[in-house]
């Protein structure tokens, strides 16, 4: 099968390269997916698990990507709750080779239906977005209807996330980001937008909740602005920064099945639009990876026409 691996951590995306490689087996309580379409998230290249397994050995070369939609090719041994044939979106394991490649082996549970209307694409682009912005504002945030919430990066594939269903649940949403943000974080739902370049942060006032995909003096400076019982989550590591009367907290994205399934719902019914950035073929990903001009949004790579 066709696959783009990566070997070399200091070459980052520079480094990937479209090869052969064998079609993965199905181990025990596993599916092999037919990928369709894949998303990728560019940090991938820093995370450790990227480059080793969970005993910290070397696993290169290894396979990026782990958002994937597709069709069930196959099941392993005892593998229940899904069907040969059936469409599938879901989150790939993180120490284990990935969805940038024709077929990938995954546990049944981190896959959820896809249904027949929602293309390969959009269900690609759903499951770290989605689930990061689900879990960072219900999950960790405990958001509710009359809340504040200050939301970073919200032109970005999560941040219009966390703003749509912030605004579903009842909550009033100031986003931030770069001056050509504006645009697209209001259009996705951000009743004010904050200019982190030229406008003052600190001119928001108080906040219940801070979602940040930031990190480092941003974040500081947020912190500061949460309200007593407040919260600050952030997805970029252990918290610099505390409220001086909440919590900071810091996660990691876990695949959750009844979550991706209420995302897709959203989906279909028009409450939640994807932000694609760039779609790209398997062909051509490994230049698609590696943009030369800052592109918003999800980066999609479509593995089958």
């Amino acid at each position: 099968m066709k696959a783009i691996v990566v070997t070399d951590q200091a070459a980052g995306t520079a480094g990937m390269t479209l090869v052969e490689r064998s079609e993965p087996p199905a181990a025990i309580n596993d599916v092999i997916v037919e990928v369709h379409a894949s998303g990728f998230v560019p940090t991938e290249m820093e995370w450790p698990s990227t480059w080793t397994d969970r005993s910290e050995r070397d696993r290169t070369p290894s396979i990026p990507g782990h958002e994937l939609a597709g069709v069930v090719s196959a099941l392993g041994y005892g593998t229940t709750g899904v069907s040969v044939g059936q469409r599938v979106l879901g989150l790939a394991d993180w120490h284990r080779d990935g969805t940038l490649a024709e077929y990938v082996a995954i546990e049944a549970r981190n896959l959820a239906p896809l249904p027949g209307d929602v293309d390969f694409t959009v269900g690609a682009s759903l499951p770290i977005s989605g689930l990061t912005a689900w879990q960072g504002l219900f999950d960790h945030g405990h958001l509710r209807a009359g809340q504040t919430l200050l939301a970073h990066g919200a032109a970005g594939a999560v941040g219009t996330m966390v703003t749509q269903l912030a605004r579903e649940a009842g909550a009033y949403v100031i986003g931030t980001g770069r001056a050509d943000d504006r645009e697209k974080a209001l259009e996705f739902g951000a009743h004010e937008f904050v200019d982190l370049d030229n406008d003052a942060l600190e001119d928001v006032g108080r906040v219940d909740l801070v979602f940040d995909v930031i990190g480092g003096d941003i974040q500081k400076r947020s912190a500061g602005l949460i309200r007593a019982g407040g919260t600050l989550v952030t997805v970029v590591g252990p918290p610099e920064a505390r409220p001086a009367d909440g919590l900071a907290v810091d996660f990691v994205v876990e695949s959750d099945r009844a979550q991706l399934s209420e995302i897709v719902k959203r989906v279909r019914d028009g409450r939640l639009r994807t932000n694609i950035g760039n779609v790209a073929t398997l062909d051509d990903a490994v230049t698609a990876l590696n943009p030369t001009e800052r592109v918003t949004g999800k980066t999609v790579i479509r593995v089958r026409p």
